[in-house]
């Protein structure tokens, strides 16, 4: 099974622990198979019985059907609770970790459905929902950050057990749910003047930002889904070859320009500065140990083999005296009704092949044609701190020349086109520092608060238990 990562290159369209999406994950024991109440062992039957996978087929496994749980009149089945148990079994297998005992998995995966039902009617009883236009942009999010189209998603999704239909009910799903955690939860977390300011002044007296920011650049050799290690000679002789041309003294990027499979080979394979958390776990740990210029791999992950060059290290999250300010401006057409995603692509492109023969001018095709606020001010967003926008927008700004207009790509919003005006160092204010300080701490927070509030949440609902899951 392939896993959706802010950095890899692949995506697992029917996650067992939600739809991870990049902004939009859920909370550390949200979708997990952590056991969120120890009050959920009071179900007698639970574990009782003697657990059996059902054999695999190609597609879907094929179980008994029956409740096993209700959720404020919701049932819960034992079908429901296997599928979900096996997304998790496939993707934990394939990242090489230790799986629990099956009975294990199947008693916290009820509970995990559990907790989200309930969660659920919480939101339904509360109004809150999201628009067609919303689970749209999210699946061309998915769709372009893993440099997949639309239909192949849904191949991948059709593939891997499911209907488009179900994808994108479960894909409302977590939409729903991360609306819902944001209401409830994130917006309550508050955090003064004078506690981010204490927060800096302690991260002063450290030394600064125990945390570190890495930048790393990659070569993928992508090795098809279902790949087993016997069948791995070619992909693996392939990462061999480019190893040694880069040992040889070739260039990392013009060599990721020409071998890479990864859709940030046109950037020669970097992949920014950042901090450690919004990199892979795998990638981090392969170069624990690594210095700046050393070539680390072949590593194998879903997606392939990746070959890592360590850039730069940085201690902190970007708390340096500092900031690189970006000034850009974009055209943002928004797909739905007659205007599909990829007429929004060629569009855009068309517009680009225009103003770079000088036959169009940006600022006035923004605001004929831009469905964004900036467009009256002809695209214009003015300067901008990292972080001031969302991630997959960054992501392609970043990679940017001064003057350079990227090719047409999508974001949660829609599909941009994307010019860098200027760029310049620029110190950080007060006011910057303690919007990051307190966005660290607000993720600190965020967890026990969430814990409080799923408990409350469960406390509140009412569930009965049946059969245990088979």
């Amino acid at each position: 099974m392939l896993v959706v990562a802010l950095c890899a290159n692949t995506f697992n369209p029917v996650g067992a622990q939600g739809l991870k999406l990049q902004g939009l994950s859920a909370p550390s024991g949200a979708n997990g198979l952590g056991n969120t109440n120890p009050s959920v062992q009071s179900n007698p039957n639970a574990g009782k019985s003697g657990l059996r996978a059902s054999p695999a087929s190609d597609s879907a496994k094929e179980y008994s059907d029956f409740i096993v749980a209700i959720v404020d009149s919701e049932p819960i089945t034992n079908r429901e609770v296997n599928q979900r148990a096996e997304e998790y079994i496939e993707q934990v297998t394939q990242q090489g970790v230790a799986l629990p005992p099956r009975e294990s998995v199947l008693s916290k995966t009820l509970e995990d459905l559990i907790m989200e039902k309930a969660q659920l009617q919480l939101a339904m009883d509360s109004g809150i929902g999201v628009t067609e236009d919303d689970v749209l942009q999210a699946q061309m999010g998915i769709a372009e950050r893993n440099g997949v189209t639309l239909e192949q998603l849904y191949a991948q999704v059709r593939r891997q057990g499911q209907s488009v239909e179900q994808y994108k009910t479960r894909l409302r799903q977590q939409l729903i749910l991360q609306k819902l955690r944001e209401r409830e939860v994130l917006s309550k977390v508050r955090i003064s003047d004078l506690e981010a300011d204490q927060f800096i002044l302690d991260q002063q007296k450290k030394g600064g930002n125990s945390s570190q920011s890495i930048n790393l650049s990659q070569i993928l050799i992508e090795v098809p889904e279902g790949t087993t290690d016997a069948q791995l000679g070619p992909y693996q002789s392939k990462a061999t070859e480019i190893l040694l041309k880069l040992k040889s003294g070739g260039d990392f990027s013009e060599i990721a320009k020409t071998y890479s499979d990864a859709q940030d080979r046109k950037s020669g394979g970097v992949m920014g500065l950042r901090s450690e958390s919004r990199y892979p776990l795998l990638f981090i740990n392969a170069v624990k140990n690594a210095k700046v210029g050393q070539i680390v791999g072949p590593i194998r992950s879903g997606a392939g083999l990746h070959l890592l060059l360590v850039n730069e290290r940085q201690q902190g999250d970007g708390e340096a005296s500092f900031v690189t300010q970006t000034h850009s401006r974009h055209i943002l057409l928004r797909p739905g009704g007659q205007l599909s995603q990829n007429a929004a692509r060629a569009q855009l492109a068309e517009f680009k092949r225009r103003i770079e023969r000088g036959e169009a001018d940006f600022g006035q095709l923004a605001k004929e044609f831009s469905q964004d606020g900036s467009a009256s001010a002809g695209g214009d967003l003015g300067w901008a701190s990292p972080g001031q926008f969302v991630p997959e927008f960054e992501a392609v700004m970043g990679k940017l020349a001064v003057g350079q207009i990227a090719d047409p790509f999508v974001s949660r919003f829609g599909v941009h086109l994307i010019q860098v005006v200027e760029r310049k160092q620029a110190p950080i204010s007060l006011k910057e520092r303690r919007d990051a300080a307190r966005k660290l701490m607000q993720e600190k927070k965020f967890e026990e608060s969430y814990s409080n509030w799923e408990r409350e949440v469960r406390g509140h609902a009412f569930i009965e238990y049946r059969d245990a899951p088979l």
